[in-house]
């Protein structure tokens, strides 16, 4: 299977956060047990342990299958590239097989699949069986967001001290003002507040990507998975129906099934449609990212389809 390698996002497809329990402080993380500690087995009874934990310490999750000789190794090789962090990982399993309502809460689709959990809140990874140079890659993008959060511990209490990194600078009150608004989860808010930043600055890409990024929260945040798809399959000249799988394929990590679908139904639209579906691709390649090269192929495809 080919490895996915989206930028980590902080949201994903399910959020956690009401599994931290607010009068009480997070579950410490579990102490060192050696070099490469055994991962944690992640099962419906312990997501809520998880979930504290990973308030301290980032949580890097491998959903497997025991049929799965991929995941095996997988598993090996997270080991090995988690233990060179020296304690500022928890690596964790869970096999779809037994626990279906929690790969089901993820909406993962197939394995290995590795996602990340940063203060109750997950963000898809990669599939497949990544390099070890892609995986280093990826676990300093999660390290990176999780300090940006405050999530600084260290396996056995110490803190993840910054790598010699300057402080980041504050953003703009606009930017600021959005960021607050994702944090008590008022979207509408924040996309009022890019709006006005791109207002000011349309050239302003950190705004674009933002909104892109908030309005798919929006309008994901009470979709359900399995009525969406249902939708879809029984109307597929249904444009917004087609739009939300989409979006969902989005959330979950499935980027390139997103991209398909949509050029899909561009190439069988027309008017109104067509430009409504050319919108929602372009919304959608800011949230993925310009330079991925996933969105730089989707752009050629979805010109062909265009003209």
């Amino acid at each position: 299977m080919t490895a996915d390698h989206p930028e980590v996002p902080l949201r994903g497809s399910v959020d956690l956060s009401q599994l931290l329990k607010k009068d009480e402080p997070p579950a410490p993380a579990p102490d060192a047990a050696g070099a490469s500690p055994a991962p944690i087995v992640v099962t419906e009874q312990s997501l809520q342990e998880l979930a504290q934990t990973s308030a301290q310490v980032p949580v890097v999750i491998v959903f497997l299958s025991n049929a799965s000789p991929a995941s095996k190794e997988l598993v090996e090789r997270m080991r090995t590239a988690v233990a060179r962090y020296d304690g500022a990982f928890v690596l964790a399993t869970c096999d779809i097989d037994t626990q279906m309502s929690v790969a089901g809460a993820f909406q993962v689709q197939s394995v290995p699949t590795v996602m990340a959990l940063i203060a109750a809140r997950p963000a898809p990874l990669f599939q497949g069986n990544a390099e070890d140079e892609q995986i280093r890659s990826v676990l300093d993008q999660v390290l990176e967001i999780a300090q940006q959060n405050g999530v600084t511990g260290r396996v056995g209490g110490a803190p993840v001290q910054p790598q010699g990194e300057p402080e980041p600078e504050p953003l703009p009150p606009l930017h600021q003002e959005a960021y607050d608004a994702i944090e008590r989860e008022d979207y509408p808010a924040a996309i009022n507040a890019y709006d006005r930043a791109l207002r000011e600055n349309p050239k302003d890409a950190d705004a674009r990507a933002g909104r892109a990024q908030v309005a798919l929260m929006e309008r994901s945040r009470l979709a359900d998975l399995d009525a969406v798809r249902a939708a879809a399959a029984n109307a597929p000249g249904d444009i917004d129906a087609q739009m939300a799988v989409a979006d969902l394929d989005v959330m979950g990590g499935q980027v390139e099934d997103a991209f398909a679908r949509l050029i899909d139904t561009v190439r069988t639209s027309a008017g109104p449609e067509k430009e409504k579906l050319r919108v929602r691709l372009l919304e959608l390649f800011d949230v993925v990212g310009a330079d991925d090269p996933r969105v730089v192929q989707a752009r050629q495809a979805l010109a062909a389809a265009l003209f």
